[in-house]
């Protein structure tokens, strides 16, 4: 698989490896060791399978997020969610959301735009939920004298966001009414530039606003919130089991806040499958509740993997079933 080796991907590289390296400095290899040893691996089953738990439940969600255009199976949906998330751990940029657009439209025979539409609505419902469990978090917890640095961080952090997915929000609405499209403002800036790009824009931007499709029922609402919120329970729960293997006791916010992290680590440009920030974030809410490094580090790799390896071994295999393939899919972007 070729993977395009661009000024963002060196970036990722480069963020990656200084993230490691802080990591390395305090790893002491055969305590790890030791410690992953005696893990009970019973609870990894259980996280692994919640894991898969948590796509299918976006799979749902994808359905109430779809215009209804045509009758998709759960299957389907499932497949190219898994397929998906499979590329977003092998190829740089979060190019999984393209690429998972792409494996439904390829397999259902759709227009690949409306479902690149339905794919950030997926996302803002994701945002919304991560800024949900981040409120609780904050609530809940009591953070230690020496960590109100990281509070405050938090709580920037969510404000930003909030604020980035209410912008997204007011765009798509603008989108979606004609008002961006048909403004005058727009049509001045399409103007000046080249025929060729003008027409793409405007077929992209009419394209988009249709796949976009704002939830008309009561009942469709309520479906897509209890999907996130069974979504991110089931996100959170494989932290939980890991942290049951390793004899780690902790109240499940622990698992939350740690999860709260986890999404903030992958939204820093980092090298395919987020190496080094998602383990440095890890370790570093671990220790919030006094894990020692090496544990820490240790539980912090386990999460990772299987975050990791369950669902590429699974996207490649749905790649192979339906006679797709990722280096072609990439290569498309």
């Amino acid at each position: 698989m070729k993977i395009k080796s661009g000024p963002k991907f060196w970036i990722g590289i480069a963020v990656s490896s200084f993230f490691l390296v802080i990591l390395l400095m305090k790893t002491d290899f055969i305590l790890i060791s030791e410690t992953i040893k005696s893990m009970d691996l019973s609870y990894l089953f259980l996280a692994v399978l919640f894991t898969f738990a948590s796509y299918f439940l976006r799979a749902v969600r994808w359905k109430y997020l779809l215009v209804k255009e045509k009758k998709i199976s759960l299957s389907s949906l499932y497949q190219a969610t898994v397929i998906g998330y499979m590329a977003n751990n092998l190829l740089p940029a979060r190019m999984g959301e393209l690429v998972r657009a792409y494996a439904l439209s390829s397999k259902e025979k759709l227009q690949f735009l409306p479902l690149l539409a339905s794919l950030v609505m997926d996302r803002l419902s994701d945002g919304f939920s991560v800024l949900v469990m981040l409120v609780l978090t904050l609530f809940i917890m009591e953070f230690p004298p020496r960590m109100q640095e990281a509070e405050n961080a938090l709580k920037t952090g969510g404000v930003l966001i909030f604020l980035f997915y209410a912008a997204v929000i007011v765009f798509i609405l603008l989108l979606k009414s004609g008002s961006l499209r048909n403004s005058s403002l727009l049509e001045r800036i399409i103007r000046r530039l080249p025929l060729k790009f003008s027409l793409k824009i405007k077929v992209f931007m009419d394209s988009f606003a249709a796949g976009v499709a704002l939830p008309a029922k009561f009942s469709d609402v309520l479906a897509i919130l209890a999907a996130s919120a069974f979504i991110w329970f089931f996100c959170i729960l494989p932290v939980d089991m890991i942290l049951e293997s390793f004899s780690i006791k902790l109240p499940f916010y622990a698992s939350m806040f740690i999860m709260v992290l986890l999404v903030f680590a992958v939204m820093v440009p980092a090298s395919p499958g987020y190496i080094g920030t998602y383990h440095y974030a890890c370790f570093k809410g671990l220790s919030v509740f006094g894990v020692p490094d090496s544990k820490a580090i240790g539980v912090a790799l386990v999460i990772h993997a299987v975050g990791f390896f369950p669902v590429i071994i699974a996207g490649f295999y749905y790649l192979f079933k339906n006679g797709m393939s990722l280096n072609k899919m990439s290569s498309e972007f």
